[in-house]
């Protein structure tokens, strides 16, 4: 069983606290090399309960997504001379070459990408223009994997645990998210600290329009872009190494300290979510999910969903009778005994438990 520190990027392994190397089941049901959400995948995907095509196109799988790499995890990436990496290194070489979204915090996603990930939600997995850029497509691999960012390293299609699975993911993605935001800061504060003292840093409250830059994939004019590096212009390559050997030489006790209050209530509530995750408990009432979708299949079986539109269970037809008797009305146990004494059937704790953490029956 993996830890979790195992599945983070490789630089956060002598910097995270204790938590994170505790045993974490594999996420076993999100089969990467055989992806779960492709039609023709030998995983026997099915269609979504609400009728409704999400299959993953096989050339883009669910990497329909631009990633924003904090400075020190591209120095990593560009630091790192191992020979399976070079594709990577050549990919990361050419963006920061062509300066568009290079930043002495980031190397970012172009404007206009944000502008259709945000409108086109609808076309996650399907739309081979949003296509990462670092995607391998002969192999359909990561060409950067072990320097991903936060959204790469928690994200899964299907969660072992169901709902509580992805809030645990969920917020172990914001820990990740405030660590990737202040050691980036605090890198860029040693070596360029005009760009943080002049706010540089901080995010926009509303989008900015977009420029005639950004609708022709053109970098920025290069005077904007000579302001924004100032004395690290033509040396980014350089730079960027340097905040990889800053965060390297990191305490973890340093980290905690950038991370500060914020960090700390982030990571409670990481330890929270993770025990709940892993050790669930059936509530003493349920009731069947108003809002859970239902689609009947030709077979005769029912498929459920809830809490996420890609991740379905299947149960015989006649299950579905028995589920709408959990009206939340009355204790489990209690509707347990008159299914057992009025329709000759027996719920288990451990398929109620299952149907919980998938939401088709929750507390009322």
């Amino acid at each position: 069983m993996p830890r979790i520190i195992d599945t983070l990027p490789e630089l956060y392994r002598d910097l995270l606290p204790a938590f994170f190397r505790q045993d974490v089941p594999e996420e076993s049901k999100a089969t990467c090399s055989h992806c779960a959400m492709c039609r023709d995948s030998a995983t026997g995907a099915v269609e979504a309960v609400d009728g409704v095509s999400r299959f993953f196109r096989p050339d883009t799988k669910c990497c329909t997504y631009f990633p924003r790499l904090p400075n020190y995890l591209v120095g990593a990436l560009l630091s790192d001379d191992r020979p399976e990496l070079a594709e990577g290194r050549r990919r990361m070489e050419a963006r920061i070459q062509g300066r568009i979204g290079v930043t002495p915090q980031w190397v970012k996603p172009p404007a206009k990408f944000n502008f259709l990930y945000k409108n086109g939600h609808q076309f996650f997995g399907r739309a081979a223009s949003l296509r990462c850029p670092y995607y391998a497509e002969q192999s359909g691999g990561c060409t950067i994997w072990p320097y991903r960012e936060a959204v790469c390293s928690t994200f899964f299609c299907k969660y072992i645990a169901g709902a509580d699975g992805r809030r645990f993911y969920m917020s172990l993605k914001t820990y990740l998210t405030l660590a990737e935001i202040q050691l980036s800061r605090w890198t860029t504060l040693q070596l360029l600290p005009d760009y943080i003292l002049s706010g540089k840093d901080r995010p926009e409250l509303q989008p900015a329009p977009l420029e005639v830059e950004d609708l022709d994939d053109a970098p920025p004019p290069p005077r904007t872009y000579a302001a924004l590096w100032k004395e690290h212009e033509g040396k980014e390559l350089d730079y960027y190494r340097a905040c990889h050997r800053l965060v390297r030489e990191l305490s973890p006790e340093g980290l905690e300290k950038l991370l500060g209050l914020d960090g700390d209530i982030e990571r409670r509530t990481v330890e929270t979510l993770f025990r709940t995750a892993v050790s669930p408990r059936l509530p003493r009432t349920l009731k069947f999910n108003p809002d859970a979708t239902v689609q009947w299949l030709p077979d005769g079986s029912v498929a459920l969903g809830a809490y996420s539109d890609f991740d379905a269970v299947a149960l015989p037809g006649e299950a579905y009778g028995l589920l709408v008797e959990f009206t939340g009305r009355a204790p489990v146990d209690a509707v347990r005994q008159h299914l057992r004494d009025h329709k000759q059937a027996d719920l288990s704790e451990d398929i109620l438990l299952e149907l919980h953490r998938h939401r088709i029956l929750v507390e009322p």
